[in-house]
């Protein structure tokens, strides 16, 4: 039998010994309570890459600082190129987490890289000529006149895809004076006076108002590219990317891209 001073000095230890337990399984205070991390954290936050074709660039800036504002902790890099080039960069590994390209062709020869893809936005083609329209191009026959200097976007590019198919249609036959990455270096050639005229997205040519002219090309002489977005199977913020993809699609976003004139998806 144990003295009554022995037990006094024991029953605080016991006492302790039960709490303890008891306190972990409330989360008393670990850094690194619960699953997902500290507790309140967002399990969407990450420093995310994006890589998007080259015509979303102004309006993915503006959608990019509304996400982070909307999302504390979370960093939107974009990285902007022609849809060629993004499908280039996946295929050889570039670090990266969600792709959006100007076309369905582009996204759909990347389905073992990526998740499933959702159209975004939609986006129509116009002539741009330089500012005042100096030649008085009215439609797409007259950018068969020799006279008229037109740069087109390589056939590899959407824009430039879209562009050949809609004056094969037409039967107009352009030999352009130089064939460009993306489609701001082909609206960038006719802001400079390097080139009279050239086929590109309505939203660029909206942009560059008053640098350059849009010549409208009727519905049915026209393409309509369409914009897929989706998140990157090797991206190492899987549950982010999924996050900001379908994002694209909220009345937030969508509102941010019929503002900067693309049409809805």
């Amino acid at each position: 039998m144990s003295s009554p001073a022995r037990r006094r000095r024991t029953a605080p230890a016991l006492m302790a010994a039960v709490l303890l337990p008891v306190l972990a399984a409330c989360g008393g205070g670990s850094a690194g309570a619960g699953a997902g991390g500290p507790s309140g954290s967002d399990p969407a936050a990450a420093d995310l890459t994006v890589l998007a074709a080259s015509s979303l660039t102004d309006v993915f800036k503006t959608a990019g600082a509304a996400y982070e504002k909307a999302h504390p902790g979370t960093r939107i890099t974009f990285s902007f190129a022609g849809s060629q080039e993004l499908a280039a960069q996946v295929r050889q590994g570039a670090p990266a987490d969600v792709l959006v390209t100007a076309d369905t062709r582009t996204m759909d020869g990347l389905a073992a890289e990526t998740g499933s893809p959702s159209v975004i936005a939609r986006n129509r083609l116009v002539i741009a000529t330089g500012k005042g329209n100096p030649f008085k191009i009215g439609g797409l026959e007259d950018l068969a006149d020799s006279k008229v200097k037109v740069v087109l976007a390589a056939p590899e590019v959407p824009v430039g895809r879209y562009s050949r198919q809609i004056l094969d249609a037409q039967s107009v036959r352009v030999v352009p004076v130089s064939e460009e990455p993306n489609v701001r270096a082909v609206l960038g050639k006719v802001e400079l006076g390097e080139a009279d005229a050239g086929i590109v997205y309505a939203t660029d040519a909206a942009k560059s108002a008053g640098k350059v002219a849009a010549v409208e090309i009727p519905d049915g002489q026209n393409a309509v590219a369409s914009y897929p977005a989706a998140a990157l199977k090797q991206s190492k913020n899987a549950g982010a990317a999924a996050a900001f993809t379908a994002w694209l699609s909220s009345p937030e976003a969508q509102k941010i891209l019929r503002d900067a004139g693309f049409q809805k998806p």
